[in-house]
């Protein structure tokens, strides 16, 4: 597999994101009932107006996904450019474990405890890494 071993923990971060996505509708569906909102008859608006109507803890599961969908996008793009540059091995697929590693603790803390500064901790560390990878990848490609 040789370079291409970096596609590995993009992969397990996309399967994490649909795990999140299908956690935030196990949980916000029947919430939706037990609020009495009457789907049949809803009319624009997004999630987040299900937040006035919703419990937290139920919405907690779909605000990490929307995480999910964020900065994690940069990562893919960094993660594939390293694979068709040849450099999706070795430190740079450690660096992307850590990555997939720490996005997976956020969504843990987020989706259960939320606490905030906890969270903003497994973020920053995550960014780093994150930055660490995008370095990797200017230092081959330029």
């Amino acid at each position: 597999m040789g370079t291409n071993m970096i596609l590995q923990p993009v992969i397990a971060l996309v399967l994490w994101t649909m795990l999140i996505w299908l956690w935030m509708y196990v949980t916000r569906i029947p919430a939706m009932g037990k609020a009495k909102i009457d789907t049949a008859n809803m009319v624009g608006g997004t999630g987040k107006d299900l937040d006035n109507a919703l419990p937290a803890q139920v919405q907690w599961k779909a605000h990490n996904y929307n995480h999910l969908l964020d900065e994690p996008t940069l990562f893919y793009a960094v993660a594939l450019s390293l694979a068709l540059l040849g450099a999706g091995d070795g430190f740079n697929v450690t660096l992307a474990w850590a990555y997939v590693g720490l996005r997976v603790l956020h969504s843990l803390i987020q989706t259960t405890v939320n606490r905030v500064m906890f969270r903003f901790l497994v973020f920053a560390l995550s960014s780093i890494v994150l930055i660490w990878l995008a370095i990797n990848a200017a230092l081959v490609a330029f």
